[in-house]
């Protein structure tokens, strides 16, 4: 029955009915990823299974007057401070483009 139907009708028949249903319309089968494009996204649910994770930094950040202190923070904090004084800390951010060593190498 279906051998007396021209292919271009079929065709035609397959373009609307992806127009109608919102579908991609792909005749020649090429992949193209819809499938996986169509699934609903999985990262929302993953976020709601895990709980939040509680560190003393938000802990301390959000009641301050409780008057805990970070002491891994502090430390780390004098540790680069100590760095600094010896000259081993990060260089400086140039303030403008010219201060730059990449700018100094290019001259």
């Amino acid at each position: 029955m279906s051998s007396c139907i021209a292919p271009s009708r079929l065709a035609a028949l397959t373009k609307l009915r992806c127009s109608i249903f919102e579908t991609s319309y792909n005749p020649t089968g090429v992949r193209t990823g819809a499938k996986y494009l169509r699934q609903r996204l999985r990262g929302p649910s993953m976020v709601a299974y895990y709980p939040k994770q509680l560190s003393l930094a938000h802990i301390v950040k959000k009641y301050p007057e409780l008057g805990m202190k970070n002491t891994p923070e502090l430390q780390r904090l004098d540790d680069v401070d100590d760095t600094k004084a010896r000259g081993k800390g990060a260089p400086k951010k140039a303030a403008t483009k010219a201060d730059s060593r990449r700018a100094q190498k290019k001259r």
